[in-house]
This record gives structure tokens, C-alpha cells and sequence, in this order.
């Protein structure tokens, strides 16, 4: 008896002391009654401007309720390495508005940017990647660079028409000719400026592109459904009618041509041979992954838009990507993508761009009950990276408020990009098409300055952690150059 008791004793005393795994919930503000702290977001410009706020009072990690939804904001770099890379399989879910279902057929899983992971997803990802992600030694490079410079040559013309001198509404003929680059390379087919479906299908692409950068209440307030009714019908709308232009102007044509024989000519003939080979793709998973790329044009023509602010803003700055474009071409020929490297300023400035708007990446959501730094984080709960932290922040940057290529240039001239800096995220769920986005937009912005001073009478303003531009904005004045 006297043994088991000190067994016991002992064993007791070995529990009480046994350090314990305590789960806790990251601190934050207090929820108000159905609205949770989405009061807090209103009080700032961005909802990112808000969670840097928040993070000086509740830590790098802290916990928010938006409407009923549990959210998780992580706001350093080490921590977001953790969520994106370390734990990416833990962190693979998005959020379940209903916007992103209105725009991809009732199911954002259908959308490669907006869909939970899983192994048809990291297959769909797969088949994209040597179109999406051209290496610079490859044939898909070369397409790249031949359909890029010859797309931005027909802008040219276009741009011509225009009267010179004068505020021009530019940014439809950017996104058409951003729209040619991307079916060319990706159907093999371009359109011309003047049809009027074509323009259609460019607007509501830019619609779209606009809408998911946006952040609206029922987002957080489902009950709140009925009152956006015209809303939702018409973003399902604007995305029925860029589908039934996809299979009929493209997807249509491929098949009625497509020979299993011979190697695809490009993505959509891939995307549709790999129809034919694996039982576990069907026609909707084709359609959708081919919408999802070529809308990828929207994201390019924004870039440039907001590149062109900082241009019209910072007229030096323009004049340093015309002395390069000039040294490289010496006038006799149009910059192309193999003039890159000789033009760090020039893709320095695109940086600097995606820097300072802070474009926010897509909200993640857990897909099982884990942990950030120790603190619990219960399986559905939504989480947001700060990438405006990372990107504005005055830890990781010096004169972060200042528009300056320069940080982006090392001191051999080769461009220079730390770790931190993920303006395309990072991990599994790293943009795919972030190479095209690069590509096309530099060949853009240095030919059009290579050809024009840029000004405005407009006031040309972003809105802050957003890389999108209202479809109806600002004009531009274009003024042909006189070079000697």
C-alpha cells in the first residue's frame, strides 16, 4: 500500500510539473454585436491600413471578428513565411463569398486564384505553368517577346488616332492591347480594337478585375445578401458573357482543328489534348482555367496604369527610363524583352510600382485546426496576410513613403528584390502568371515612353493597397517626342 501511494505521489508530482501545451487565442479588439470590429476597418482608407493600426496594439498576430467571421491578421515577415510556406498545406482554403461564386459559375473553385487547394487544383496548376511561367532560355520566352512587341506596335497605331496633346481616355486601348497579347499567346488568335464584342469583353474583364479588389459588407454579412441582389446578378452577368465569348470565339475553333497527333500550338490546344487524356478533368475545369489566364491581361493593364501615375507624377522618372530605352535602341528599333536586363531602371520603376500600391494578396483559410506562433487558430478561421506591412513598413524599408526605383537596383546596376518583398505572394499559392504580368508590362511602358512624354490634366489618384483603377478613370495626355 505505502508503495502504490508514493507511485502515485510521484506520478503526481511528475503531472503538476509536466509543462502543458495551453492553447490560446491571439489577442484583438472586441467584437460588437453582428457587425464583430468591421467599425475598426472603416476608420482608414485600405482595411490594410487598418490591420497595420491594429498590429502597434495587439501584436504582430491578432485575432478580429468581421461580421460573424473569425479572422487572424499576421503582419511580419517571418510569421507570413510561416502561414505561406511552413504550414501552407494548413493554410490552403480561401473565403467563401458569394461574389467570387457569381463570378465563376456558382463555384469559385472553378477559379484557380479562388479555389480551396487540392489535387485537382495543383493539376490545373501544372498544365499551366510552361505557358504561365516561361523560363528565359525557352521557346514560350520567344512567343512571349514576338507577341508582346508586336501587340504593343498595333497600340502604336492606335494611339496615333488619338489627338496628341490632348487628354485621351487611354486606358481601354492599354487593356485591348494587353487583352491581344494574352490570346495570342494563349489561342493564337488577337482581335481588332473596333469590335465591339471585343471591347465588351475587355470592359467586363476590367469590371471583374476591379470588383475582386474591392471589399464590401455582405463579404462579412451574408444576412445582408438581399440587398445586393443587382449587384451579384450583374457581376454573374459580365462573367456569362466573357464564357460565351471564350467557346465561341476561341475554345470552338481550337477543337473543330485540334489533331492528338501533333504538339499543342499553345495553352488552350494544351489545355484541351489534356481533356482528352485525364478522366479526372472535365470541360468545365478547361473553360474556367483558360478565363482565369486570359483575364490575367486585366492585372497587366492596371499595372500600367498605375505605373503611368507615378510617370505623371514623377516626370524624372520618366525621363531615366527614356535615357535607357534610347541607349539600349539607339532609335532604330522598339524595346523588346531581351533589353531587360540592360534596363534596370525601367523594370525597377514597375517594382517601385507593385511596392508602393500594395496590391493585398488574397485572404487564406485554415483548412484544419493549427497554430501561428503559438497561438490557436480553429479550422475555418479566415486569415490575412499584411502584405502593406511588408511593403510600407519602415522595418523593412528605408524612406518607405518615397517613390524610388533605386531601392530595387544594386550597386552593379542588376535589379534586387529581398526576401520580404512578395508582391505576387509566395508559396503554393504564388501567382502563377506573375512571369507574363512582368514580361508584358515592361515591354509596354518602355515603348510607350520611348515614343511619348506623358502628362495629365486629371488628377490621377489609386486608392491605397490596391493595384486596381476604376474602368472609367483618369485621362492621359500624350505628346510625341522629339529626340535628337
Amino acid at each position: 500500500m505505502i508503495t502504490l501511494i508514493v507511485v502515485l505521489v510521484l506520478f503526481l508530482v511528475w503531472w503538476l510539473g509536466k509543462p502543458k501545451k495551453i492553447a490560446f487565442t491571439a489577442p484583438g479588439p472586441k467584437p460588437w454585436p453582428i457587425i464583430g470590429s468591421l467599425h475598426l476597418l472603416g476608420q482608414h482608407e485600405s482595411p490594410f491600413e487598418a490591420f497595420t493600426a491594429l498590429s502597434k496594439i495587439y501584436g504582430d498576430v491578432f485575432s478580429i471578428t468581421l461580421g460573424s467571421t473569425p479572422c487572424v491578421v499576421v503582419n511580419n515577415f517571418k510569421l507570413i513565411r510561416e502561414v505561406l510556406i511552413t504550414k501552407g498545406a494548413e493554410f490552403g482554403g480561401r473565403p467563401n463569398f458569394m461574389r467570387f461564386h457569381k463570378l465563376f459559375g456558382g463555384d469559385r473553385n472553378n477559379s484557380l486564384a479562388l479555389c480551396d487547394w487540392s489535387s485537382l487544383q495543383k493539376t490545373r496548376r501544372s498544365i499551366a505553368r510552361i505557358y504561365c511561367a516561361p523560363k528565359f532560355t525557352s521557346l514560350q520566352y520567344d512567343d512571349v517577346n514576338k507577341v508582346g512587341t508586336e501587340a504593343v506596335e498595333v497600340l502604336l497605331v492606335e494611339l496615333r488616332k488619338q489627338p496628341m496633346g490632348q487628354p485621351v481616355q487611354v486606358k481601354p486601348l492599354i487593356l485591348a492591347a494587353c487583352a491581344n497579347m494574352f490570346t495570342q499567346y494563349m489561342c493564337s488568335t488577337s482581335f481588332d480594337y473596333r469590335n465591339v464584342e471585343f471591347q465588351k469583353i475587355v470592359r467586363y474583364f476590367d469590371e471583374i478585375f476591379w470588383e475582386i479588389n474591392q471589399g464590401y459588407a455582405v463579404d462579412f454579412l451574408p444576412w445582408l445578401l438581399p440587398f445586393y441582389s443587382g449587384h451579384m446578378r450583374k457581376i454573374s452577368d459580365w462573367a456569362s458573357v466573357i464564357r460565351k465569348f471564350i467557346l465561341a470565339r476561341i475554345i470552338d475553333q481550337h477543337r473543330a482543328s485540334l489533331d492528338p497527333g501533333v504538339p499543342p500550338k499553345d495553352f488552350t490546344d494544351a489545355l484541351l489534348l489534356h481533356l482528352e487524356e485525364d478522366p479526372n478533368m472535365n470541360w468545365q475545369h478547361i473553360i474556367f482555367e483558360l478565363e482565369d489566364f486570359l483575364g490575367g491581361h486585366s492585372a497587366v493593364g492596371n499595372l500600367v496604369m498605375v505605373t503611368l501615375t507615378a510617370i505623371v507624377k514623377y516626370p524624372e522618372i520618366a525621363k531615366r527610363i527614356q535615357a535607357e530605352v534610347d541607349s539600349v535602341t539607339a532609335g532604330t528599333r522598339y524595346p523588346n524583352l531581351f533589353d531587360r536586363s540592360a534596363m534596370p531602371f525601367t523594370e525597377a520603376t514597375l517594382w517601385e510600382t507593385l511596392r508602393t500600391a500594395s496590391s493585398p494578396i488574397v485572404p487564406h483559410v485554415a483548412t484544419t485546426d493549427t497554430e501561428i506562433d503559438g497561438y490557436t487558430v480553429k479550422k475555418g478561421t479566415m486569415v490575412f496576410v499584411n502584405n502593406y506591412e511588408l511593403n510600407v513598413g519602415a522595418d523593412y524599408w528605408k524612406n518607405p513613403q518615397e517613390f524610388n526605383p533605386e531601392r530595387f537596383i544594386s550597386e552593379d546596376g542588376t535589379i534586387v528584390k529581398p526576401s520580404h518583398f512578395i508582391p505576387f505572394s509566395t508559396g503554393k499559392r504564388t501567382c502563377i502568371g506573375q512571369r507574363l504580368v512582368q514580361c508584358f508590362s515592361f515591354i509596354i511602358l518602355a515603348t510607350l515612353l520611348q515614343h511619348y512624354d506623358i502628362s495629365s490634366t486629371d488628377k490621377c489618384e489609386v486608392k491605397p493597397s490596391c493595384m486596381a483603377v476604376p474602368p472609367d478613370c483618369f485621362r492621359l495626355v500624350f505628346t510625341p517626342r522629339q529626340v535628337h
